[in-house]
């Protein structure tokens, strides 16, 4: 385990947060949840059958006598959630769809994290993204003044730390969205101990290209500065002038990011997506995550070909996430 999340281990263990893994089947999920719960790090919430969950323990070899096992079918308190999960979405399914939408693990999960029976969800292992992530813009939903939860990772090599958004979630954002992602960003780069430095990226440095493009970054830096003026962010960068102070110091010189940007926001999907996988593939960084960000609760995405620390690593996110918010 990476010196980062040993950091982590250390702020969220005290605090005792619950994690809901909805894939409580999943050979991934039962071992990293049972490290982590006799560990005493945090305490988890296996969603599945009790019987089918504890076979897959003893096939597995694991112990999850201190994990909370909890089946849909059996809560006491789901006729509640039924008119919880009715009232959140407005009217706009039935009692008798409610009672089906809700045997299904994620929304079940969800609507844990939603009625504070649990601090945070993390699922995917088995199921899509949209499978995790409808259900929690549907029942959690985003901040006040957030429009659109994003999707960030944490590249790390040694003592290294940098943050790259949005990876994984946003096709195509415009100059809000571009303002939002930039400062939830900044947020999750604190969580990290990371003191945010933000760099908004482009093919153009400080106006050396003019185009429909580009002047979506520049609105979206005014934007994101009318927020928080406070914040060390600026563009538009292409990467090396953000992140080599040689190149700084020609192409921006009157920036106050001089090639030591550390949270990097990528103009689309396309281009972040790509640059995450050329560092992590070429660079030799460890990629962590895709963690959402800007909604009210925690809740984080799993890729169905993560491992079993990957598992541990994003619990350990979610849990920290919980104990700042």
């Amino acid at each position: 385990m990476s010196q980062l999340f040993n950091v982590l281990k250390e702020k969220v263990a005290p605090k005792n947060k619950s994690i809901v893994f909805p894939e409580g089947l999943d050979e991934r999920i039962v071992t990293a949840a049972s490290q982590l719960g006799v560990a005493g790090i945090i305490t988890p919430i296996l969603i599945g059958d009790k019987a089918e969950i504890k076979q897959k323990a003893e096939e597995t070899g694991v112990d999850v006598s201190s994990c909370k096992l909890t089946d849909p079918k059996e809560f006491p308190e789901f006729d509640l959630m039924v008119e919880t999960f009715i009232d959140r979405r407005k009217g706009k399914v039935s009692k008798e769809e409610a009672e089906k939408i809700l045997l299904d693990e994620n929304y079940f999960g969800t609507m844990l994290v939603y009625m504070n029976q649990a601090d945070g969800l993390v699922s995917g292992a088995a199921h899509s993204t949209a499978d995790t992530v409808r259900p929690a813009l549907q029942i959690i939903k985003t901040k006040q003044g957030i429009k659109k939860t994003s999707g960030v990772f944490i590249m790390v090599r040694g003592d290294q730390r940098y943050v790259f958004a949005d990876c994984a979630i946003n096709i195509s954002p415009d100059s809000q969205d571009l303002a939002e992602i930039a400062l939830e960003s900044a947020n999750t780069a604190e969580l990290f101990d990371v003191d945010p430095r933000v760099a908004m990226l482009s093919f153009s440095t400080k106006g050396s290209a003019q185009s429909e493009e580009t002047e979506k970054i520049v609105d979206a830096i005014n934007i994101a500065k009318d927020k928080n003026p406070a914040l060390v962010l600026d563009g538009e960068f292409q990467f090396d002038a953000a992140f080599v102070p040689s190149v700084a110091a020609k192409k921006a010189p009157d920036s106050e990011i001089q090639g030591d940007a550390n949270v990097f926001i990528f103009p689309s999907l396309e281009a972040g997506n790509i640059g995450y996988k050329i560092a992590q593939r070429l660079g030799g960084f460890e990629a962590v995550g895709p963690i959402l960000q800007g909604l009210n609760q925690p809740v984080n995405d799993l890729s169905r070909g993560c491992s079993t620390e990957d598992v541990y690593n994003l619990a350990l996110i979610t849990a920290a996430q919980a104990a700042r918010q």
